[in-house]
C-alpha cells in the first residue's frame, strides 16, 4: 500500500514542514549533487552516520567501498554531530521523494497538533532515537547510515496515536493491476510497522534499509506526542474533520 492522500485538514500552515522538505531538497541538489557520482559518496561517507565511529568499536582506517575505486574510511570526532547532520542527507532520489512525500503526508497534521517550535523539536528528537536505535542493534557496523526516514517514522507513530481513525488513501498493485482503496490510518500505518519489524527481524533481508531506526522513531513518536502536542490544538484541528451525514446527502463537521 503506497498512501497518497488523507482526509485531515489543517488549521495552521505547516511551515515547519514545507522548511525541512525545503531543506532536505536543498541538501540533495547542493552539496550531494542530486546524486551525482563523487559529491553523493563524500557527503554520505562524511556526514552519515556510522555506528562504529560512534561506538569506538571500528578500527580506524578500516574501508567502506563506496563506489569504483572509492571508499569510506573509519575515523574518529565529529560522530555525534552526524547524529543529527545524516537525517538531511539521502541516497537516492526515490530514497529522497519517498521519505518527503511521507514527511508531507503526516507531518503537515502532526505539526497542527503540537505548534511550530515543538513540531521542529519533536522531529529532530524522533530522529535522534531512531538514530541511536539503529546505532544500539548494529554497534559496530562501519556503513555509514543516511535519510530522514527515522524522523519521518516518528511523526507516523504520532499520527496513529493523534488520528487512528482518519481515512488514507493509498494505491495497491495486485501482480499487475493497480487500484486504489480507504482505510483507516491504523491500519495503512500498523501495516507500515509490521513490514519493518519484519524487516528488523530477518536482517540478511534488509538490502542496506535501517530497519531498526525505523522502529525506534516510530516508538519514540508513540512515546513523545501526549508530552508535544496541545489539547487545544487538537481540538481545533479534529473540528475540521468530516464524514458523509448519515443522509448521505452532505457532509457534516464533527469533533
Amino acid at each position: 500500500m503506497f498512501p497518497y492522500r488523507d482526509e485531515n485538514e489543517t488549521v495552521r500552515t505547516p511551515i515547519v514542514t514545507f522548511a525541512l522538505i525545503a531543506a532536505n531538497v536543498l541538501v540533495w541538489l547542493l552539496y550531494q549533487g542530486a546524486g551525482a557520482s563523487g559529491p553523493l559518496e563524500a557527503s554520505v561517507c562524511n556526514w552519515g552516520l556510522i555506528p562504529g565511529e560512534l561506538t569506538l568499536q571500528a578500527t580506524p582506517g578500516d574501508g567502506f567501498p563506496m563506489g569504483a575505486g572509492m571508499a569510506c574510511l573509519v575515523d574518529q570526532g565529529r560522530e555525534p554531530v552526524h547524529v543529527l547532520s545524516s537525517m538531511f542527507l539521502h541516497g537516492g532520489w526515490m530514497h529522497l521523494l519517498g521519505n518527503m512525500w511521507f514527511l508531507w503526508l503526516f507531518g503537515n497534521n502532526v505539526e497542527d497538533s503540537m505548534g511550530r517550535f515543538r513540531f521542529i523539536v519533536f522531529y529532530l528528537l524522533c530522529g535522534a532515537i531512531a538514530a541511536l536505535a539503529h546505532v544500539f542493534t548494529d554497534a559496530s557496523s562501519i556503513i555509514p547510515m543516511v535519510g530522514a526516514s527515522g524522523a519521518i517514522s516518528g511523526v507516523m507513530g504520532a499520527y496513529i496515536i493523534l488520528y487512528p481513525r482518519v481515512r488514507v488513501y493509498c494505491l495497491v498493485v495486485i501482480i499487475v493491476f493497480v487500484t486504489t482503496i480507504a482505510v483507516p490510518a491504523w491500519v495503512m500505518l500498523g501495516y507500515w510497522m509490521l513490514l519493518q519489524l519484519l524487516g528488523g527481524l530477518a536482517p540478511a533481508a534488509g538490502g542496506g534499509v535501517a530497519f531498526w531506526a525505523h522502529i525506534g522513531g516510530f516508538a519514540a513518536g508513540v512515546l513523545l506526542i501526549k508530552s508535544f502536542s496541545r489539547p487545544e490544538y487538537i481540538r481545533q484541528h479534529r473540528s475540521r474533520h468530516w464524514r458523509p451525514s448519515r443522509l448521505g446527502m452532505d457532509r457534516s463537521r464533527w469533533g
